[in-house]
């Protein structure tokens, strides 16, 4: 795979980049290849990209989590966002009656 190197990132994004990637114990790598493939339309779950909240959005729906709840859950629903949507539901096919 080709290595990119993007120039001129400013310091908020930077800092937004690295947050994301601590919150979500994530390298910095993954953090840009997953909004590089959001941004683009190439996310695996793209079906339901426009309706999903990010992984770490979830987490302030309610209540309070704990450390350990929060990587848990997020863990989880990053594992969920990766599926295809066939993965969880697969298309059963109809067959047609002959007779």
């Amino acid at each position: 795979m080709p290595d990119l190197v993007i120039r001129h990132i400013d310091n908020l994004m930077a800092e937004r980049i690295k947050a994301l990637a601590k919150e979500r114990q994530w390298s910095i790598n993954d953090v840009v290849l997953h909004a590089l493939r959001h941004g683009l339309g190439m996310a695996a779950s793209n079906l339901f990209a426009e309706t999903m909240l990010d992984p770490g959005e979830l987490t302030t729906l309610a209540g309070q989590w704990d450390a350990g709840e929060k990587a848990a859950f997020q863990e989880a629903v990053l594992a969920l966002s990766r599926t295809t949507p066939t993965q969880l539901a697969p298309v059963h096919r109809v067959l047609d009656d002959e007779s």
